[in-house]
């Protein structure tokens, strides 16, 4: 445990640093301190890898069962799409953005949430449908994320073009065209994650056999959040609103994606 604290310690500040030198490149491009960023979100990358490397070896399981595990699988997701991103798509803000969101995440982690983990009977954390479950709906959150961070990028676009302002910053992002698209994109790839989770959710359900949790607030909000995707698909193809306007459902779905994931004391059972 005690070594377990200690790279944890170590990713935190590791990740501190990498977004300082992110920073300084976004106030100033500066492809040395790009390089540095890069490279020290690497080491937080491989530090968070061992990390749950040495938690699957001494639990037997893959960690994901409490809230600590599951916002550190989070964070997980983040880095690594991140540092994807950042070799294909090459947008230094995106890069930045996600990792403030995880690093975020990281520190909350550290200071709100103790690193013991379950017992194995009274979490069933053999139980493969309730892995799968929380799986799929982080992997949905990620998504969410990563398109509300878009959304923002349009927002921000749009706003500067709209006052024909223009600066350093707007010719280091892609045109409104791709932030849009790749919003849209990360919403097809985050609603089927969704809808899988929560119907194995509800399959997990069905075998307990009290259909009165189906009532639960936090399976309502997960509904709402589902609907509110839903919308954002349906007003791009069919009601044809304007960009601007599709962006901020975006961030206001993912605002009710942060409060269904900070609403789990409301819960019954989660």
């Amino acid at each position: 445990m005690i070594s377990q604290m200690w790279m944890y310690d170590a990713i935190v500040y590791t990740y501190a640093l990498s977004l300082l030198f992110y920073f300084s490149d976004s106030v100033r491009p500066n492809r040395g301190a790009k390089r540095m960023g890069t490279g020290l979100l690497a080491m937080v990358w491989i530090f968070q890898s061992l990390f749950l490397a040495d938690r699957i070896v001494e639990l037997r399981y893959m960690p994901v069962y409490t809230l600590f595990e599951t916002l550190f699988f989070y964070s997980w997701l983040l880095v690594t799409f991140s540092l994807a991103a950042n070799w294909f798509l090459r947008i230094d803000l995106l890069t930045f953005l996600m990792n403030l969101i995880g690093f975020t995440v990281s520190v909350i982690n550290l200071f709100g949430h103790s690193l013991t983990s379950v017992s194995v009977p009274q979490w069933e954390t053999r139980d493969e449908l309730l892995f799968l479950h929380i799986t799929f709906a982080v992997g949905s959150y990620a998504a969410f994320s990563i398109s509300a961070i878009f959304a923002g990028m349009y927002l921000f676009l749009h706003r500067q073009l709209k006052r024909k302002l223009w600066n350093v910053t707007m010719r280091r992002l892609p045109s409104l065209e791709r932030v849009e698209n790749y919003s849209y994109r990360l919403v097809v790839i985050g609603i089927p994650l969704l809808v899988i989770s929560l119907s194995i959710g509800f399959a997990e359900l069905v075998l307990l056999g009290d259909w009165r949790l189906m009532l639960d607030p936090k399976v309502m909000l997960s509904l709402i959040v589902l609907a509110a995707y839903s919308f954002t698909l349906a007003a791009r193809r069919s009601l044809r609103l304007p960009g601007y306007k599709l962006a901020g459902w975006n961030v206001a779905a993912f605002g009710l994606v942060l409060l269904n994931w900070t609403g789990s004391e409301l819960s019954w059972f989660h």
